[in-house]
């Protein structure tokens, strides 16, 4: 059997750069690994995940879960992939399996859906898991894998549950473009720190689905693309003031490094921050 893999082009939608691959012992039928990501280009996919379903032969099929995680600060990401192959599917009766699905299983299958909190601490888990031997180790990571593909099944079969926002109608009420604004000054003023899309629903009271498609239907730009305007704004702002360098501007802006942050001005200005030195 040849093994089906969706490139990583398909959950990112460009071109990426891998730096990095973990795998993780789960079972013979489940595989798993974390990928770590860095962006060539300044527009970043929102996060979310994807599954794949890939016919073998009659009734066999393998499943891919891909999980995309951006860490804003940092300016990379992170996607957790799971494999279920088909042994995997046989210890379940295929009437139960194939009943009430939303897509078919003779075809190649594409399945988008938003990652929940539930989700993402399942994400965590599934890496971080800490047992007494090898073995429960192991019993864990596929109890905790089972149940992201329940959740998985769950979002793709009940969206509205999972990301109740097919459009912005929300936003005709005056109290939730106020969270969407109050965000936009939440972000202006923590520009040095800038908060994750998780700890700025918190800050505005407001599910994460809602606040980045409401962001994105008010200010034409996703979260992360109207955070780093507003910071290379600002650097280029502070690079003009006297006595200022670029490592200084670098801190002052919270980028963990000087070129972790040459890098992004130049992304989008087309320069090199010293060019702009006092």
């Amino acid at each position: 059997m040849q093994k089906q893999v969706a490139p990583i082009e398909r959950i990112l939608g460009q071109q990426v750069q891998v730096l990095g691959r973990t795998p993780l012992r789960v079972n013979n039928f489940i595989q798993a690994e974390y990928i770590e990501v860095s962006y060539p280009e300044n527009t970043w996919p929102e996060e979310h995940a994807r599954l794949h379903l890939f016919p073998i032969a009659d009734e066999r099929f393998c499943v891919q879960l891909l999980y995309l995680q951006v860490d804003d600060q940092q300016e990379t990401g992170r996607i957790c992939r799971l494999e279920f192959q088909p042994g995997f599917f046989d210890q379940y009766p295929m009437s139960a399996i194939t009943a009430d699905m939303p897509f078919r299983f003779d075809k190649v299958t594409e399945q988008q859906f938003c990652i929940c909190t539930q989700s993402e601490n399942l994400l965590e888990q599934l890496k971080g898991a800490v047992e007494p031997t090898e073995f429960t180790q192991i019993l864990q990571r596929t109890e905790t894998a089972t149940h992201l593909l329940r959740r998985a099944m769950e979002c793709i079969t009940v969206p509205f549950t999972a990301c109740p926002v097919p459009a912005c109608s929300f936003l005709a009420h005056d109290t939730e473009r106020e969270k969407v604004i109050t965000a936009q000054m939440v972000i202006r003023e923590n520009l040095d720190n800038p908060l994750t899309i998780k700890e700025l629903s918190r800050k505005v009271a407001m599910n994460e689905c809602y606040l980045k498609k409401g962001f994105k239907a008010l200010t034409g730009k996703t979260i992360h693309e109207y955070t780093q305007e507003l910071r290379i704004a600002k650097a280029k702002d502070l690079l003009k003031q006297d006595g200022v360098s670029v490592s200084d501007v670098a801190n002052s802006l919270g980028y963990s490094s000087i070129s972790h942050f040459s890098t992004a001005f130049k992304k989008a200005t087309g320069m090199k921050p010293c060019e702009l030195l006092a």
